[in-house]
Parts: structure tokens; sequence; C-alpha cells
């Protein structure tokens, strides 16, 4: 029999034992509860969060069919406003207006020209634009000159509209002759054939284009126009007696609106001309002699190919001399196509020996892939007269649907070398510009973004340029204007590297574009041999050590410009010489 002692410790490990038995199945037990509750607790969040994700993508879903009608009811409400516009303006009653009367927000000047906002339903939206002007004019009195009769933002075309019959703000020398006084001295062509109706698949052809130089692109003529870039360069030239008018003034100042006019006139032929120019071939040609009808004669060189550069040397009998080197910089991004001119444009009076420099703006062509094409004109110009330091700033507003600001609307201000405005410029690219002279300007309210505006009370605006309606049957004919039906007229006695002998572009404007196309392979591919040539024989006079000067061009040559330090090409001379002497000897054979 064991000891009472030792029976009694065996009984207490048992007992301890036991209970330690016990706590630790309650433990287990504890833990699988909890396991359990803490299963049921992430069961119970999923089904919560499945639900309420549910409930989040009907409320997306909901939200996005909402943004979707919202947007088609604001589409329709802006076709709707378009046409509403369009009848208003054509009603008989509105014809019937007096010349004195207001214009309305779109101008009634708009009656002869095509409609610019036709945009269909596959026209790209723009967000409302945030930036207003920095200024804003009230229209003086006329017979006070002092007492303000209404405010409103420049550029918008609610300006009262003056009697254009009543006497102008310009000195009487600006306002002379026209500067076509002389009627042509011989019959130029008003039509040219219709464009064939060719069916092309787009995206085949600009899917693998993407980022890529539009130059350097092989395009089938379906794309073009009957014209070269040199053409459509020279068109710069279709409002020239602006320039005229110009030469004739006493006031710099006033000679800066016409020349801010001129540069202004020259996107009105771009707002249906979404067709693409035919790249000039490398020495390729255009003169445009309006010496016996206008005074003038123009000469343009495709001077450089990659990158690809145009000179171009106009001189007028009536006073003054225009000079550019213009280099397309080019990008293709898919829903659009930004044209970007690289390049000074000068213009010189002789009389005065003002010189004026400025430069153009991005054009953006819009809807490449689907919809209907459209082009549009945004940025800055700044001209600058370099003998008396006068600027003028002109600024050309994006287009957007949602702005109240009227479309393709361009504002400026004329200021002298100190900075003090003397003219308010407004209008808009594709039809007309006014301008109002200044007679008292004062600080004004902090705008939207808490700048400070300055208010300029003027005179009454006038009218400084308006564009020309469009011949008839224009939609058929590219919307060329009258000027450009004539550019690619035939014509006797002009160099052999002119682009009015350009086989392509003359079988295309015949409507033969099958063999245009053909004849655009061949000359590109002559021209890919001469430049394989001419990489020849620089690497054998790199071998022998000799100097290669490379391509010259055979009327321009390269100068530094005194004014802007620019390194480009200017005319040479001996092309008139030529002419006159019907030698084109030199010329390379391109065609």
């Amino acid at each position: 029999m064991p000891p009472l002692g030792s029976y009694s410790q065996e009984k207490g490990l048992y007992f301890a034992l036991e209970v330690l038995t016990a706590a630790h199945q309650h433990v287990i037990c504890s833990k699988v509860y909890l396991t359990q509750q803490a299963e049921s607790a992430c069961r119970d969040f999923l089904d919560l969060a499945e639900t309420h994700s549910r409930r989040l993508q009907r409320a997306l879903q909901y939200e996005r069919e909402q943004r979707t009608h919202l947007e088609e009811t604001i589409e329709q409400l802006a076709k709707q406003h378009n046409s509403l516009e369009r009848a208003w303006r054509e009603a008989p009653s509105h014809a019937s207006s007096t010349p004195s009367a207001p214009t309305t927000s779109q101008g009634s000047e708009r009656v002869n020209k095509e409609d610019a906002s036709d945009e269909d339903e596959d026209t790209e939206y723009f967000d409302a634009m945030e930036d207003s002007p920095a200024f804003i004019t009230v229209t003086a009195s006329e017979s006070t000159q002092h007492r303000r009769s209404q405010s409103n933002l420049s550029g918008a075309s609610g300006c009262q509209a003056s009697d254009w019959n009543q006497d102008d703000h310009m000195s009487p020398s600006c306002n002379d002759v026209s500067g076509k006084e002389l009627l042509p001295r011989r019959q130029r062509r008003t039509y040219i054939p219709d464009k064939p109706n060719y069916s092309l698949n787009l995206w085949s052809i600009m899917k693998n284009c993407i980022g890529k130089e539009l130059s350097k692109i092989p395009m089938p003529v379906n794309f073009n126009e009957p014209l070269s870039m040199l053409q459509r360069l020279t068109e710069d030239l279709e409002y020239h007696e602006l320039l005229d008018k110009a030469a004739r003034c006493e006031s710099s100042l006033e000679q800066m609106c016409l020349v801010a006019a001129f540069s202004i006139s020259s996107y009105s032929t771009t707002v249906h001309r979404t067709a693409k120019p035919f790249n000039p071939l490398l020495g390729e040609t255009y003169e445009l002699d309006r010496l016996e009808e206008f005074g003038y004669r123009s000469l343009c060189e495709q001077v450089s190919h990659h990158p690809p550069a145009a000179a171009h040397h106009v001189i007028s009998q009536r006073g003054w001399t225009l000079w550019q080197e213009i280099t397309i910089a080019s990008k293709f991004r898919g829903k659009y196509l930004s044209i970007m001119p690289l390049g000074a444009i000068h213009l010189q009076f002789h009389s005065s020996g003002n010189h004026y420099v400025w430069r153009k703006v991005t054009s953006t062509v819009h809807n490449i892939i689907v919809g209907k094409l459209w082009i549009d004109q945004s940025g800055d110009i700044e001209i600058v007269n370099n003998r008396t330091k006068e600027t003028c700033q002109l600024k050309f507003s994006p287009y957007s649907y949602f702005s109240r600001d009227v479309p393709r609307k361009v504002t400026g201000v004329v200021a002298d070398s100190g900075g003090q405005a003397h003219y308010i410029l407004s209008g808009t690219w594709d039809d007309k510009m006014e301008s109002a002279k200044i007679i008292q300007s004062s600080r004004g309210g902090s705008g939207s973004e808490g700048k400070q505006k300055t208010v300029y009370q003027t005179l009454s605006p006038k009218l400084l340029w308006k564009k020309y309606p469009l011949p008839e049957n224009a939609e058929n004919m590219y919307h060329f204007s009258a000027l450009a039906l004539t550019l690619n007229e035939p014509e006797d006695g002009v160099a052999l590297t002119d682009s009015r002998l350009r086989p392509d572009q003359r079988l295309m404007e015949e409507g033969r574009w099958d063999e245009a196309n053909s004849e655009k392979q061949r000359l590109e591919e002559k021209q890919r041999a001469a430049r394989r040539r001419r990489d020849a024989e620089a690497t054998d006079a790199l071998d022998e050590g000799r100097d290669y000067e490379g391509y010259q061009s055979l009327w321009f040559h390269q100068r530094r410009d005194p004014v802007t330090g620019e390194t480009n090409f200017v005319y040479k001379g001996g092309y008139w010489e030529s002419k006159e002497r019907e030698d084109w000897s030199m010329c390379p054979d391109i065609f």
C-alpha cells in the first residue's frame, strides 16, 4: 500500500491534468467559434460589398447614359441653333433691313458667304473657352467722342456696326483708290472640272502613319487638291489691295491695322479647304505675274525637301515688297492633324521704310478618321514694325460649340513703341476684320481669373477687310476662291520647273486620278533617285578630300536676316530676266 502522501499527490496531479485538459478543450472550442464568427463576418462583408458594387455599377451606368443623353441633347440644340440662325439670316425681312442697323451676334455681313458652321454630328467638341479677352471696349458716341454708349467684349460681332459709307477714321491718304482700279487685261478662267466622286478607305492608309512627318507619308492624290504648296503659299496675296492701301498711309499705326488685316486674310481661304496640296518637288517653282493687272510679281521655289521649305518673294510697283521662307512641320495624331508653319514673314514699304515681321499660327484639321473634316486656326501672332517698334498682338481663339464668343474669333491691339494702345481689332479669320480707334483707356474690374482688365473707350468700328464670296459651284471645285481657280491655269513662258507643268497635278485637275497616281509615284521615285546621286557625289567628294556644296537652289540663296538674326532664303534675282530672254536652260529636269 502506497504512502498516503504520495496518493494525495497523484490525485492532485490527475485533477490538475483534468483541469488543463478542460481548459485546452475550451480554448480549442473558442478558437473554432472565433474562426466561425470571422468566416461569417467575411461572408457578410463580401455579400455587402458585392451588393454595394452592383449598386454603384448601376449608378455609374445610369450616369453614363445620362451623360450620353445630355451630349446628344446639346448637340441637337446646337444644330437647331445653327439652322435657326441660317433661317434668320436668309429671311426676306432680314435681307431688307437698313445698312445702318446693328449687326447681330453672328453679323449680317455673312449673307454672301457659305455658312461656316455646317459641322455635322461627327464634329469634335471642345470645352468652353476659359480665356476671356484681357480688355473690354466701350463704343463712344460719335457726337461727343467721350460718352459711353454700350459695353461689349472686344472681338464679338455684337459691336455696333457703323455705316461703311461714312467717313473712315483712317487718314485720307489711306482711303484713296482701292488698289483694284485697273481691270485685268487678260480674261482668267472661272472654273475647273468638277471633283470626281472617288471613295477611299482612309483608315487603311492612315493607321500606319500615326506620329510620322506628313511630308514623308506616300499619299494618293485622293487626299489632294490640284494645287501645289507653292500655289497655296501664293494665295496669301488674294487681298493684296490691303497692302496697296497700306502703302499710301501716312500714319504707321493705321498702316499696322491694314497689315494685321492682311495677315489674317490669308486664312480665309482655308475654312473649307481641307484637302492636302501637292508636296513640291525639290527645285519646283511657281510664278504669279500680275504686273499688268495689279502691279506685282510673285515667285516661289522649293528650296529644301527634308525638311520641306519654300521661299517666296513678291515685289509690287505700288510700294511694297514681301518675302518669306516657310517650313511646314506637321504631325498626324489620329483624330486630328496639326500643321505648324515655321519661319518669318517680312513686309517692307518702299517710301517709309517700315519693315513688318510676323509668323503664322497653327492650323488643325479635325475628324481625320471619322466625320466631316473641318479646319481651325489657333494661336497668337505678334506683328512688329522694326523701324518704329510699334506692335500688334493678335489672338486666334480655338473654335468651340460651347463658347459664347463668335466662332473663329480674332482680336487684337495695336500699340505704339511705348506700349500705349491706339486701335482695337476684332472680327473673324473667315469673314471680316474691323478696327476701332481708342480715345480713352482705364483700368477695369478683375476677370474670372482675378486678372485686372483694361477698359478701352473707342469710336465706332470701321471695316478693314471683308472676304470675297466664293465662286458659283465652288463646293464641286475643291472650294477654290476666284484666285485659286486661276493659279493652275496653263500659261506660256513660265519656267520648266513651274507647278503648272507638273503632270500628276494636271491629270488630277482633269479628273484622271488613276493616271495621276501613277505619275505621282514616277515623280517621287525620280526625286529619290536624284537624291541618291547627290548622296553618292557627297560620299565621293569626302573620300577624295574635296568640298561638296550639296544642292543649291536656283533663284534663292541663304543669308542671315539682320532683323531676326535667322538664316533664311532670300531672292537673289535673275528669274524675271530669264523669262524676258525666254532662256530656261539652267532649270533642272524634275518632271
